[in-house]
């Protein structure tokens, strides 16, 4: 696993294993996950979405505390995978990472608590499934607006974005601050402490 530009996400870029059967590949192995990453993978809830193409999942996020971190891999097709830092008081707030997960590479990407997460099918039956540190739960779920100009993540050309009514409704990131909705970088970094058995430095 190697780290993003934004702190607390990573890639790992599986070995595969191919042969006249197929491929074989290893993508969680709690030793060299802990050691890349400094945590733990607490798994509380796995997801697994199906989407067509141009379906547009995002940005979500949960309140920290507890937040919810995901690792997320895609297993049939492709999607182009963003996290954006979203913490206020970050110095990479506002910034964002695209990694491409497909049935090709087999990578997948592994985002701590308090970063927003999305993604964008770029093939029919684009299917991701995502381990989730926390359980799902309405009241500490949030979204920020995918298609924000401020935010200016480089979606694909040639695809209309398709968005749930909730996505389509999200504030964008200069509302969700204003409205006190983003978790705060000193609240995740303290997270990550804790999970790394540490104090915050």
């Amino acid at each position: 696993m190697r780290p993003l530009g934004i702190d607390g996400a990573w890639v790992l870029e599986p070995q595969l294993f191919e042969d006249d059967r197929g491929t074989f590949h290893e993508w969680y192995r709690s030793g060299e996950f802990r050691e890349a990453t400094g945590h733990d993978l607490a798994l509380a809830q796995a997801n697994c979405s199906v989407s067509r193409r141009g379906v547009l999942r995002g940005l979500h996020y949960a309140d920290v505390p507890p937040g919810q971190a995901k690792y997320v891999t895609c297993v049939r097709g492709a999607v182009l995978d963003v996290v954006a830092d979203i913490r206020v008081g970050s110095p990479t707030f506002g910034q964002w990472e695209a990694v491409r997960l497909d049935d090709d590479g087999r990578r997948a990407v592994f985002l701590a608590e308090g970063l927003g997460h999305g993604f964008m099918a770029l093939t029919d039956d684009a299917t991701v499934v995502y381990l989730c540190s926390t359980g799902y739960d309405p009241r500490r779920e949030h979204t920020v607006d995918a298609l924000d100009p401020a935010l200016g993540i480089t979606w694909p050309d040639g695809l209309t974005p398709v968005l749930s009514p909730k996505d389509a409704r999200a504030p964008s990131l200069a509302e969700a601050q204003e409205a006190g909705l983003l978790p705060s970088y000193e609240a995740c970094r303290a997270r990550y402490a804790r999970a790394r058995g540490g104090e915050p430095g």
